[in-house]
């Protein structure tokens, strides 16, 4: 039984392609639709990005006050990067925009790129992200070619891993604090290398003491919440 006014929590393992918004869209009809609740409040505490999979908390009722609380927390990802291209997105949402030779990049040139990532440091938030600048979306001016300045921010990265072994394509792990892009830091990494990358996948698999592993699918939930109200 679940009780959604007084507040549910919910980890779900957010599906490729679906936008953060789409999962708390699908909950919220559901909940309103077969179980009568007309006002409702739904939120997710911390957004996704449509190519990204992973850990995204949603919340019901009395338990969105607790939105920010989540937010704040640690966060960990995994991913893969690849370097020789850039993308206007970061990500393999665009088509590469410019190409750079990676026979000159030794393990030593990754390694010190690596470690300078760790720690304080200053990150400029992609130019195709949600930050809102005058009422508006960044991608939203991006996309009209309108060039606006993103300032940079402080975020701490508390570790970085990378695997090499299947160079120019690299793994990565990253545990790190709230407000950090990951697409910033593969393109950051890219230009430490005096050259550039990409990202070509990504997952997050912790928030605080929440993982990915006791997330639900999606579906299932779904499915779940129709059936509960169905035999109401």
């Amino acid at each position: 039984m679940f009780h959604f006014e007084e507040g549910e929590v919910f980890l779900i393992d957010k599906p490729l392609d679906w936008t953060s918004f789409d999962a708390v869209n699908l909950i919220r009809a559901v909940i309103k639709r077969y179980h009568g609740i007309r006002k409702l409040k739904v939120g997710h505490a911390g957004t996704l990005d449509p190519l990204a999979t992973g850990l995204l908390i949603i919340c019901t009722g009395r338990m969105t006050k607790q939105i920010d609380n989540f937010q704040a927390q640690e966060k960990v990802y995994t991913g893969t990067m690849l370097l020789g291209q850039t993308t206007p997105t970061y990500d393999l949402e665009s088509e590469p925009d410019a190409f750079f030779p990676t026979d000159n990049i030794t393990e030593e040139m990754m390694e010190k790129a690596r470690q300078s990532f760790i720690g304080d440091i200053m990150q400029r938030p992609p130019k195709y992200s949600a930050i809102k600048i005058q009422g508006k979306r960044a991608f939203e001016y991006a996309r009209s070619d309108e060039e606006v300045a993103l300032k940079e921010r402080l975020i701490h990265i508390d570790d970085f891993k990378i695997d090499t072994t299947n160079f120019p394509e690299i793994k990565f792990e990253v545990k790190c604090s709230k407000g950090t892009y990951i697409r910033s830091l593969v393109h950051d990494f890219g230009k430490a290398l005096n050259g550039g990358a990409c990202m070509t996948s990504l997952r997050r698999t912790k928030i605080g003491d929440f993982s990915v592993d006791k997330a639900r699918d999606l579906m299932e939930l779904k499915k779940e919440i129709i059936e509960l109200g169905i035999k109401d």
